[in-house]
């Protein structure tokens, strides 16, 4: 305490001689300080507190300073000067009182300044009280409150954790909400470690920071002397707690640890339903050993982990079965195709960002058929499970099988309609199949209940082509309702057919004619390479996202710089109908002369005219001729004749005097090649000529 400048040491006239009642029955003390004569006086109380006796206290303030450390007298003689000049009325302060024995103990102050009329300072009365089991009440409080504070910031991180871990659907999306930079703050992890449970082995999946990872311990057996070992053995959680307790029990893996200045650590198994399936480790740098409550908070928070994980591993075992049947439903390899560039891709949906499968019904083929032509269908059955993909196989093979047989479009439409209804499913599908020449760009399209097709210029432009459409496939067969009307299209060298299913176009709340003017502007705007606007157009189905699969196939017929076709004629001639087949042979003749194949004119008309007739009178149905002029390899002029009988012609000799069988031998004779195809129910017999080039 300060000298206030006492010039004697005698006590007030007015000081009592026993202290107040009161105060002594609250145990305290009381003092009176004369700041003119600075002699400051005290009961019996207060010399109890002090740890004085009378006869050790002159009643002088320097008295006090073998009970009062220097800075706690500091800190009071300022808390009063300060209280003196600002024209406080009292003061109050907590101070540390050193007592006999050496031990410190808390005491509490406060003191009420009496100044005269002119508000000078004259004296200061007040009261001094043992605070010992005051503040340790109070400090027990708070560590109590500290305590449940940090039980509540444990348990909110579990729950935070827990929550994240909740919207993780791979392993890595578990690994990314542990080793998120916040995930490990709120675990209070310097680094963390986890690992798989693979054949016998720990593999490890997880390791953070940078330049944690110990070589060696990528690939580990579970009997090696490793921590994350021990507790997939044990089934029981390592909680390492000093330096010296991880050097002890584990020295081969400590020495790769010391740069990390690791002090402790917490080994957990990841268990579900009695079996480890990984384990995990948090290693610290500022934590000395595990409460029991912070022991039982990471295994709860193991336990999480360890759902998630099991939860993030079913489902990428279902994903890879979805893909590899999707993959196996779709065609492994699109032939290549002359005069035509061809780009498919196939994007799986993300069922509504759940753990569905990624697997649908969309499906794409391509389909070589006789002549030089192609088949491109684009289809989607119902749904998006195993099932719809397993429909979509066989209705995939069977559309093909019925387009390579020969059927006409509408025709392999309408069985592949059938099929499909007779199967044991509630699916229906849409499709869209296109049957192309590439020779002549002659392309004929049937749609059931699918979105229209796309075609782009060589100029960019799009546009969408409007096909007449019937019920979707299933559909159209319950109801008896299986024509299905023909588009034809002429698609010109360089341009580029579109087709695709909805995913590619529809959204959420937004009409579909928008969706096909938005793609078509999309298209206008692409690449000019059919691969990589097939690319493009993906990635922005992957940026929109969406819950539904995206199939798509692009066709684009090659510029004349390739061996192109130069025209294509045809005439259907019907049993019975003269004047049919009286403009069938003026077709043949005027294509004759206008392709420049005067030269084999009589053996282009005879051999025509021996094949219509064949057909019309060995078969009950009609003919249908077809005439076109190949160019590539040489200019050739090809006759083609369909009939729906599926009897295939046989050569044969005629007898002298026999005039049937001749048919055969003479279209041999006078064509440079011909065969036979089976088209549909029917066959196609065919023969070609070498016509002169133009001069």
């Amino acid at each position: 305490m300060v000298d206030r400048g006492a010039s004697a040491l005698s006590l007030p006239d007015d000081w009592p001689a026993h202290p107040d009642p009161i105060l002594a029955l609250n145990r305290m003390g009381g003092f009176d300080w004369d700041l003119d004569t600075g002699v400051f006086a005290m009961d019996a109380r207060a010399h109890e507190i002090f740890d004085l006796t009378p006869e050790e206290y002159d009643g002088n303030p320097e008295s006090l300073s073998p009970r009062v450390p220097q800075a706690e007298s500091l800190r009071l003689d300022t808390l009063v000067t300060r209280a003196i000049k600002d024209g406080s009325e009292n003061y109050g302060a907590y101070f540390r009182i050193r007592r006999r024995d050496g031990g410190l103990r808390w005491a509490h102050t406060q003191g009420y300044i009496r100044r005269d009329d002119t508000g000078r300072p004259r004296r200061i009365i007040g009261i001094v009280r043992d605070a010992s089991d005051e503040l340790r009440d109070l400090a027990a409080h708070r560590e109590e409150t500290a305590l449940d504070d940090a039980r509540r910031e444990q348990t909110n991180v579990v729950q935070l954790t827990t929550a994240a871990l909740a919207h993780a659907r791979t392993v890595k999306d578990v690994i990314d909400v542990l080793k998120d930079t916040h995930g490990l703050i709120h675990l209070g992890a310097t680094s963390l470690v986890m690992g798989l449970v693979e054949a016998g082995r720990i593999r490890l999946i997880a390791e953070g920071p940078e330049g944690s990872f110990v070589p060696g311990t990528l690939v580990t057996r579970i009997d090696e002397p490793y921590p994350m070992s021990e507790v997939v053995r044990t089934l029981t959680p390592r909680f390492i707690e000093s330096p010296d307790e991880f050097a002890a029990g584990y020295p081969v893996l400590w020495p790769h640890l010391t740069d990390l200045k690791i002090t402790s650590a917490a080994y957990l198994p990841l268990i579900v339903q009695a079996r480890p399936i990984g384990a995990m480790g948090l290693l610290y740098s500022d934590r000395h050993g595990f409460t029991p409550e912070e022991r039982n908070i990471l295994v709860a928070l193991g336990s999480s982990i360890a759902q998630s994980l099991q939860r993030a591993m079913f489902y990428e075992q279902e994903k890879d079965i979805a893909q590899g049947l999707q993959q196996a439903m779709l065609p492994r390899t699109i032939p290549s195709v002359p005069g035509a560039d061809v780009a498919v891709r196939y994007r799986a949906a993300t069922i509504g960002g759940s753990h569905g499968r990624d697997i649908g019904g969309d499906w794409y083929d391509l389909i070589p058929l006789p002549g030089g032509r192609v088949g491109a269908v684009i289809g989607d059955v119902q749904g998006h499970d195993t099932h719809a993909a397993a429909v979509m196989g066989q209705l995939r093979i069977v559309l093909r099988a019925y387009a390579s047989e020969g059927h006409t479009p509408a025709t392999v439409m309408a069985r592949a309609s059938v099929f499909l209804h007779e199967l044991d499913t509630d699916r229906f599908a849409t499709c869209l199949y296109t049957e192309a020449d590439l020779a002549t760009g002659v392309v004929q399209m049937v749609r059931a209940g699918h979105i229209d097709p796309m075609v782009r210029a060589v100029d960019g432009t799009c546009r969408r082509i409007s096909v007449p459409g019937g019920l979707p496939l299933g559909l159209s067969a319950e109801f008896g309702r299986l024509d299905y009307p023909v588009a034809t299209l002429e698609l010109d060298p360089g341009h580029t057919l579109l087709l695709c299913t909805d995913g590619l176009v529809e959204q959420p709340g937004a009409d579909l004619d928008d969706g096909m003017r938005a793609l078509a502007e999309l298209i206008a705007t692409g690449p000019d390479d059919v691969r990589a606007l097939a690319d493009r157009l993906i990635e922005v189905a992957e940026e929109r996202g969406g819950d539904d699969d995206v199939a798509l196939l692009l066709l684009r017929r090659r510029a004349p710089d390739a061996p192109q076709a130069g025209s294509r004629l045809q005439q259907h001639v019907a049993p019975g109908d003269p004047e049919a087949l009286t403009q069938a042979r003026h077709m043949i003749r005027a294509a004759v002369r206008t392709w420049g194949a005067q030269e084999r004119s009589d053996d282009v008309e005879l051999v025509a005219d021996e094949l219509v007739t064949n057909a019309l009178m060995h078969t009950e149905g009609a003919a249908i001729v077809t005439l076109r002029l190949l160019t590539g390899g040489g200019r050739r002029l090809r006759v083609e004749v369909e009939d729906s009988s599926s009897a295939l012609p046989r050569r044969r000799e005629a007898g002298d005097s026999g005039v049937s069988g001749r048919g055969l031998l003479l279209v041999e004779l006078l064509s440079d090649v011909w065969g036979v195809e089976a088209r549909g129910g029917g066959k196609c017999v065919w023969c070609e000529f070498g016509v002169p080039e133009r001069s």
